[in-house]
């Protein structure tokens, strides 16, 4: 694909799709979204028409055989992932999955034994291992601003989603589809991030429980994790709280860092010297994310979050909710 542009073909077009991943597709250089495929076909129809692609499909097969789509992008549901990542694997294309990668760790060797027998790449969409807002934290550690880092702790608890509350349907909570439930959805974001600044995590152990009752997954987590470079971890979600707060503390042997993972609040620096950063996200979050899949596609560079990253992620979470 080195002198080409990378046509893409995205399987689903819910809300992430709408600002997040599907206009980075088309934004960045040397991408285009060629096809877009939904269940109901007037929700494929409509997306196209509002986004301008120019064509749309009902039937997954017929998208990822398609000659004029180069690769593939799953954003559907967890429970969807593998059966759709095959269809691509066994076309021989490379394909990008959201995140999570999978239902479960099985799931994600199932898909990776899959592509490494069909020679091509597999990724999945932690798109904060490229944004330049986290790429500053990842340079003060490499510069050892905070000298040898001991400990990362996250905070995370929101209050409850009113949906939820007055029982309307929905999927994010469902643990048949997604996994799990919130914890599953986002913890995700910044265990997969911590895996990027510390290494793959080796060891993790939770306690989880149900303390609202609306919905059948867990909603209050506590956890702590190991991580391969020795650094030793620690965090709580609760999803069931009064008030929103999202705070991590990378705690070194000569001062600390404190950021956020979905905030917008600057990150700050404690340490050697004292530094504070504050770089926007672009309003299609993952264009940074796509840009970097279509240089890998092109030969150009490695992208920051192949399959074998989202695998650990997974099976980290999956060790934490079976504690």
């Amino acid at each position: 694909m080195a002198s080409k542009t990378v046509r893409w073909g995205m399987i689903g077009c819910g809300s992430v799709t709408e600002r997040k991943s599907g206009p980075a597709y088309w934004q960045v250089d040397g991408s285009s979204l060629e096809m877009v495929m939904a269940r109901r076909e007037a929700q494929a129809k409509d997306y196209c028409q509002r986004h301008q692609v120019a064509r749309y499909t009902t039937d997954a097969l017929a998208l990822v055989s398609d000659p004029n789509v180069d690769a593939i992008y799953v954003a559907t549901p967890p429970n969807s992932h593998l059966g759709y990542a095959l269809m691509a694997a066994e076309a021989g294309k490379p394909c990008v999955v959201e995140k999570p990668m999978a239902l479960n760790t099985k799931e994600c060797d199932i898909m990776l034994s899959a592509f490494r027998k069909a020679g091509v790449p597999l990724f999945v969409a932690y798109y904060r291992r490229s944004l330049p807002r986290f790429a500053v934290v990842q340079q003060w550690l490499a510069d050892g601003l905070i000298g040898k880092v001991r400990h990362v702790h996250w905070t995370y608890h929101r209050a409850p989603n009113p949906d939820d509350v007055a029982g309307k349907p929905n999927w994010r909570v469902n643990p048949d589809i997604a996994g799990g439930g919130y914890f599953v959805d986002l913890a995700s974001h910044g265990l997969n991030l911590f895996q990027q600044w510390f290494g793959n995590i080796s060891n993790a152990k939770g306690l989880s429980v149900n303390q609202q009752g609306f919905y059948e997954a867990e909603d209050a987590v506590s956890a702590c994790f190991a991580f391969e470079s020795g650094v030793l971890g620690s965090g709580y979600w609760s999803f069931a709280a009064s008030t929103r707060e999202d705070r991590v503390e990378i705690i070194g042997s000569e001062g600390k860092i404190v950021c956020s993972i979905f905030g917008d609040e600057a990150f700050t620096l404690d340490g050697q010297e004292s530094r504070v950063s504050n770089i926007a996200n672009p309003e299609a979050v993952q264009f940074y994310h796509v840009e970097n899949l279509v240089a890998h596609l092109k030969g150009e560079k490695t992208h920051p979050s192949l399959g074998e990253s989202g695998r650990n992620t997974t099976w980290a979470m999956e060790q934490i909710l079976i504690s």
